[in-house]
């Protein structure tokens, strides 16, 4: 079961590095990573995904916790947070009607037709990963050239949040 963990880290050069390479002697497989600052300068967070079952997932939140540059960790909920990803597609149009057929089926995922040629189409799109997902299964039966995806970023919605969810390590 893939895992949705945010971290609210200081922002310092390395931090990064620390945190990546916990999880490379520890043996956990990052699926994706997104880092960014946040409303703070002096603070990044940190949306990892990463498989695993409950007690693998605790054990990365334990030792996460022991690292001083990490202010807080969280697992998100499916139904307590909001996740996005972007993604960009370069897709193989041999025909007019294929060209149709990808710009309607980037309709439906209200993706964006970010640019054409007379062979392929370049479209960008946002959502959550099971989106990405789909979209990416329909795209690839028209042979898709090149692929870059972001990264998972989440944060919880302000109604589910709990009081400890702003408490910082001391």
């Amino acid at each position: 079961m893939l895992h949705t963990l945010s971290l609210l880290v200081r922002n310092h050069p390395g931090v990064l590095s620390h945190v990546a390479g916990l999880f490379t002697r520890r043996g956990y497989n990052i699926e994706s990573i997104s880092v960014g600052v946040t409303e703070n300068p002096e603070l990044s967070r940190m949306t990892i995904a990463v498989g695993g079952d409950e007690r693998v997932v605790q054990q990365i939140i334990k030792q996460c916790q022991k690292l001083v540059d990490v202010l807080s960790i969280k697992d998100l909920k499916y139904d307590e947070s909001i996740t996005r990803e972007l993604a960009v597609f370069v897709v193989k149009t041999p025909s007019n009607q294929s060209r149709a057929e990808i710009i309607q089926i980037a309709g439906v995922f209200n993706a964006r037709v970010a640019d054409m040629s007379e062979t392929s189409i370049m479209i960008e799109v946002t959502g959550n990963q099971r989106q990405i997902d789909s979209i990416t299964r329909l795209l690839a039966q028209y042979g898709i050239e090149e692929m870059a995806r972001t990264g998972i970023v989440a944060l919880t919605f302000p109604s589910k949040r709990k009081p400890e969810d702003s408490l910082e390590k001391e």
